[in-house]
């Protein structure tokens, strides 16, 4: 029962957040003494219903969750072209984080079913279909080490899960419980980040080895911030209201705001992507 109503909850959450008015926006990035220098502002969503969760399949593209006529489906942004476009045909379930498989042309994503199904599935165009990458799991978020292995959320009783499923020979094996929803492969590194929640209710960050399977703690994200990316192998950046700050891991200070978007008239910021050559930055906000 408790699983249930978890899973309701979840889904409830995505059917307000398809209510809000988010976009998906691009950004050049370079940095800059004190901060970062931002340029090339543009909106690459340009929707009036729910657009979010970007992420790079290369330096040119951009992957969103985007609104299709109320549907929710996989979008690409062409930055040299300056395009959007629809992954594949119409399915009947939304879908939700896709990202490029790695050393792969094909897509994943996690899709809401009609039937409250929530499974993370990998879409071939060339075959027009879609194949179950982790069979019997509540998919909420995850991200890929390799090709062969997902870092994964699921749901599981009151919380989320976090587990590792190798896609290759089918075991998946459950580190923690009560994990977060931002999950990432750092740069340049043979580790995965990823958040829990604390004895404060905010979120703390980890790195986890792939290759020991440990755990080390990294820093607490600010209070009410959930998202963040490594903007390289070493610097982690947030979203918070209109600005964006850095947590650098070498000199283990505090969160400095390193740029301010307020000419941009945005507000509320949460997911970011950053680009292969990290260069650009994808971002999720509000507009004003």
């Amino acid at each position: 029962m408790t699983r249930i109503i978890l899973s309701i909850l979840f889904l409830f959450s995505i059917s307000l957040s398809a209510q809000t008015n988010t976009e998906v926006y691009l950004v050049n990035v370079e940095s800059a003494y004190g901060g970062l220098e931002i340029y090339n502002f543009q909106n690459i969503s340009n929707d009036n219903g729910y657009d979010s969760q970007p992420s790079f399949s290369n330096n040119n593209e951009v992957i969103f969750a985007g609104n299709n006529s109320g549907q929710t489906d996989i979008a690409l942004f062409n930055i040299s072209e300056k395009t959007k476009s629809w992954y594949h045909s119409a399915t009947p379930g939304g879908e939700y984080s896709p990202q490029i498989i790695p050393n792969s042309q094909n897509i994943s994503a996690v899709r809401l079913d009609p039937d409250g199904l929530q499974r993370l599935y990998v879409y071939d165009t060339a075959l027009d279909g879609s194949v179950e990458l982790i069979e019997g799991l509540q998919v909420a978020y995850y991200a890929y080490f390799n090709k062969n292995t997902v870092v994964a959320s699921v749901l599981s009783d009151d919380s989320l899960d976090l587990i590792v499923s190798d896609l290759t020979t089918k075991k998946t094996d459950t580190i923690l419980a009560n994990t977060g929803r931002s999950i990432h492969k750092i740069p340049n590194s043979k580790s995965i980040s990823y958040t829990a929640v604390n004895e404060e209710k905010n979120q703390d960050l980890y790195l986890l080895d792939m290759n020991s399977g440990e755990s080390f703690f990294v820093c607490q994200l600010p209070i009410g911030i959930q998202d963040y990316a490594w903007l390289n192998d070493s610097q982690i950046i947030i979203g918070s209201g209109n600005k964006l700050y850095l947590y650098d891991t070498f000199l283990n200070e505090d969160w400095n705001e390193v740029a301010d978007l307020t000419e941009y008239k945005i507000k509320e910021i949460s997911r970011l992507a950053v680009s292969p050559d990290r260069k650009r930055i994808a971002l999720v906000a509000e507009p004003l």
